[in-house]
């Protein structure tokens, strides 16, 4: 897991869908050095999910209860932008 200068863990382009889903996990409990903020766990559990892991689709679904209709559309947005620049790809 890379991490900023302020410590933020942030996703690479070779985490699994493991390593994606335990990140949503840090920012959904706001634990490991990420705070607590839901936008992003929606958007790490999107991640995970796409690369296969099915964990992640189950806590996605949930926190999506949780959360306001702009608060998802803007964690996909995030989504779709990490996979726009290059940065996660689909599972193979």
């Amino acid at each position: 897991m890379t991490t900023e200068s302020n410590t933020l863990p942030l996703p690479t382009a070779d985490m699994s869908g493991d390593d994606l889903f335990r990140l949503g996990m840090m920012y959904s409990t706001g634990q490991g050095g990420a705070p607590l903020d839901m936008i992003s766990a929606h958007m790490m559990f999107n991640l995970a999910a796409m690369r296969g892991s099915m964990e992640a689709s189950v806590y996605r679904r949930e926190l999506s209860r949780e959360m306001d209709r702009e608060d998802i559309a803007e964690a996909q947005r995030a989504a779709r932008q990490w996979l726009d620049q290059g940065r996660i790809g689909f599972a193979a």
